[in-house]
């Protein structure tokens, strides 16, 4: 993906830091204080320009959501949508997701989304992969016990990746849709691209994949 460069987004992202939080290191283990309730709270990794998101955040509205992405240059639009949508239950962080466990306390999170990752297609980059172990033992750590993670692709090749490395990590493996539009799944809300891949006719392939460590 070619990003555009922004001069301003660094500005917009201070302005804005009601929803894009800085130095979110100084509140790990306190992220109900800066929501100011107790409700479960549910992490995207790679947000990007924060559609689904603000859909899961209008649609949710007694769970929390926060969104990681690293490129100021995209999530700038996650925060216009958060803006324009004066959502209470939505906040950013524009920092690398490969360093949760600065950001989160062990338990602190309740879902872990991971939605159209880079799918790293070549066998050298595998690490990169989202869904690799080190990834997974990561999200293990700052899930809640028998936590889950929520994974949508349109890319094959990934989906069947990710799959083995969960079951290898010993995830337990729950509504394995591999035509997501076609099934009979309910609430589903759209990012970008599954918007873009939908239209072309591509299937999303979709899974949740459950810790378990209860």
């Amino acid at each position: 993906m070619r990003l555009r460069n922004k001069p301003w987004a660094g500005e917009f992202i201070a302005e804005h830091s009601d929803y894009a939080i800085s130095n979110p290191e100084n509140y790990k283990g306190k992220w109900h204080e800066v929501f100011g309730n107790q409700n479960p709270i549910h992490i995207e990794v790679g947000t990007g320009k924060g559609q689904f998101l603000a859909g899961m955040s209008q649609q949710n509205p007694n769970i929390n959501y926060i969104g990681i992405e690293l490129f100021d240059s995209v999530i700038v639009a996650a925060i216009q949508k958060a803006v324009d949508k004066q959502l209470s239950n939505f906040k950013l962080l524009n920092v690398n997701a490969k360093n949760l466990t600065e950001y989160f306390d062990q338990g602190e999170i309740d879902r872990v989304y991971l939605n159209f990752s880079d799918p790293w297609p070549k066998v050298r980059h595998a690490k990169r992969r989202l869904t690799y172990k080190s990834f997974l033992q990561m999200y293990e750590n700052v899930l809640v016990k028998g936590g889950e993670i929520h994974f949508k692709t349109d890319n094959q090749g990934l989906f069947e990746y990710s799959l083995i490395s969960f079951s290898e990590y010993g995830l337990r493996l729950k509504y394995i849709s591999l035509d997501l539009h076609k099934s009979d799944f309910e609430g589903n809300v759209m990012t970008e691209y599954e918007e873009k891949f939908s239209e072309k006719g591509q299937r999303i392939y979709r899974v949740e994949a459950k810790y378990m460590n209860e």
